[in-house]
């Protein structure tokens, strides 16, 4: 199961790296910017990006803290069929 802010901390160390894929069973991969990333046979849920989500954040600290960034994630998550745990 995911945690809210777990997935943060996640988002804040692929910067730079790729994008944050994220499966229905709440498994997660960095992906390479571009890639169609599979696990299985299947694509994932949603992909996440983490310049867009948490590159403003001048630490992580401030990112874990955030009430909208909270929110937008927890929000696009759950969009996406996946359960998460809000922390």
């Amino acid at each position: 199961m995911l945690h809210t802010r777990e997935i943060i901390r996640k988002l804040w160390d692929a910067q730079g790296y790729g994008n944050l894929a994220i499966w229905e069973d709440g498994s997660t991969e960095v992906a390479a910017p571009g890639s169609h990333p599979t696990k299985g046979g299947q694509a994932p849920a949603l992909v996440l990006k983490p310049l867009a989500l948490v590159a403003g954040f001048p630490m992580l600290d401030h990112a874990l803290h955030d009430a909208a960034l909270q929110a937008a994630i927890e929000e696009a998550i759950m969009e996406a069929g996946v359960e998460i745990v809000r922390d």
